[in-house]
């Protein structure tokens, strides 16, 4: 192959070494992520508690014990062709949307090899459509819509199919790239850092920047762009919606807090929907293959942990009141002002910079031809939106207060308290008390917060990587002039 062949097929830019602790840390990721999805069902249920009580005294903690707390169902219960079907089904439903209904033709940055590829972006109208035909059958048959119950019956079968489809995916697309020819018209290339030559790294953080496959009827899928944003994205408010017709049929109402959590977790999701076309400026599109780590993150990780504090919620309501509601009003309210302050002023500003609301930002013009913003919301810290979002990520963990709790086996409901109930309805039982569980649930109802930091620090500062490759000294110049890197006069 000729220098000039390889160009059109490797990515301008060399591979840059491994991250994520390269293969060993590949491999650990793969296996450890997707244990934590099943730890977290299993250690905070509605059969024993949240954590389970062998959690809280592990000298007197036996298998059987652990088994019985847990509701283990035995291996053969991770999975069922049931559920296996209904879930394919669910994505066959989404590639019906996406091809079936109108959307706005978009084109992609300039990829290395030269040229764009377009994307059709519909996400929006497409979760408005399933959420209106869920909505529909709510009114119709209460919280006994099938739907719901299903996921509450099925969801650790769920985790298990999702994660099968992610594992399907990462196979699928690891073993196309290597059909990448030289000059090829799908304007096919490899990701940067995708082709190391280890097999277990590339096939966790993608070889492939941009697969696609073109399906009868369905015309050319952008795998990358389709699981970014639909399955997991819709499944996640889905999931937040059952939740909340769980605790309604147990309890005969639904909590301040569940509400809070889902209206404004579905917030964020139908923002970003909304906002579909500014996806193709992101990391995800623009630098990071599709392998496992973006399809177990966009298809299981997603959905199953981001929805933690609402499945808590749902077996032990927390009521705020007036002044709670208020204080996470602050909190969401504040984040989401930053957050979507920044993306909006940065989006703008890519599309038209002589655009009246962000003309007279001022911004470095770099060798390269790209304008780094240095005042406004970019002005503050290099990366002011991922702070935002973080805010936002406290105001999800927040309802669940000192969170805990243990099942009590009685059917008694004298002990909920009805202050804080939102709609009535007739309750089944009242089985959960905190007791000694106080606060060690926090462990999980709050892990959210604590990853969300972690993951935002590490891309941080993998897009400081990225941008002193591109931009070499205008980088420097640029941290001149905006010091901060994500929280202003601390870090």
């Amino acid at each position: 192959m000729s220098k000039s062949e390889r160009k059109s097929v490797l990515p301008s830019e060399p591979s840059h070494g491994y991250e994520f602790g390269g293969p060993l840390g590949a491999f650990a990721t793969s296996l450890g992520l997707p244990l934590v999805c099943y730890l977290a069902t299993f250690l905070c249920n509605d059969i024993s508690g949240c954590p389970v009580p062998s959690a809280l005294h592990p000298w007197s903690l036996t298998v059987a014990k652990l088994k019985e707390e847990t509701g283990w169902p035995g291996f053969q219960g991770l999975i069922s062709t049931k559920v296996t079907v209904w879930v394919l089904g669910y994505y066959f439903l989404s590639l019906v949307l996406q091809a079936a209904l109108p959307g706005v033709l978009t084109e992609g940055v300039e990829l290395s090899s030269g040229g764009r590829l377009k994307y059709k972006f519909n996400a929006f109208s497409s979760a408005v459509t399933v959420i209106g035909a869920a909505a529909l059958g709510t009114f119709v048959q209460g919280p006994d819509f099938p739907l719901w119950t299903f996921i509450w019956d099925n969801y650790t079968q769920l985790i298990t199919v999702n994660l099968g489809v992610a594992f399907s995916l990462a196979c699928f697309v690891y073993a196309r790239s290597f059909s990448v020819k030289a000059g090829n018209k799908e304007q096919r290339e490899l990701a940067p850092g995708g082709h190391s030559g280890n097999l277990v790294y590339d096939w966790f953080i993608g070889r492939e920047l941009n697969p696609r496959v073109t399906l009868p009827v369905f015309g050319t899928i952008d795998i990358k762009a389709f699981c970014e944003l639909r399955p997991g994205m819709l499944g996640w408010v889905l999931l937040n919606l059952a939740f909340c017709a769980h605790q309604y049929k147990v309890y005969g109402y639904v909590s301040d807090s569940i509400i809070f959590i889902t209206f404004f977790q579905a917030l964020y999701v139908f923002d970003a929907l909304y906002m579909e076309p500014a996806i193709l400026t992101t990391m995800d599109i623009t630098t990071d293959g599709f392998g496992f780590m973006l399809a177990f993150g966009d298809l299981a990780w997603l959905p199953f942990i981001y929805s933690l504090q609402a499945r808590y919620l749902a077996v032990f309501p927390v009521h705020l009141g007036y002044a709670g509601l208020a204080g996470l009003f602050a909190v969401q309210g504040f984040g989401y002002y930053i957050f979507r302050g920044a993306n909006n002023e940065k989006n703008r500003f890519r599309t038209n910079p002589k655009d009246p609301k962000v003309a007279h930002l001022k911004y470095i013009e770099t060798k390269s031809g790209s304008k780094l913003l240095i005042s406004g919301w970019w002005g503050i810290t290099r990366h002011i939106n991922y702070l935002g979002d973080w805010i936002m990520a406290w105001s999800y963990c927040l309802p669940t207060g000192i969170a805990g709790y243990m099942v009590q086996q009685s059917s008694s409901l004298s002990d909920h308290p009805a202050d804080g109930s939102i709609f009535g309805g007739t309750p089944t039982r009242s089985p959960v008390v905190q007791g000694e569980a106080r606060g060690w649930g926090m462990a999980i109802t709050y892990f959210y917060v604590v990853y969300f930091a972690i993951l935002l620090v590490h891309r941080e500062m993998r897009d400081e990587e990225k941008c002193m490759r591109k931009y070499g000294k205008d980088w420097e110049v640029y941290r001149e002039k905006v010091p901060w890197r994500l929280i202003p006069y601390i870090y």
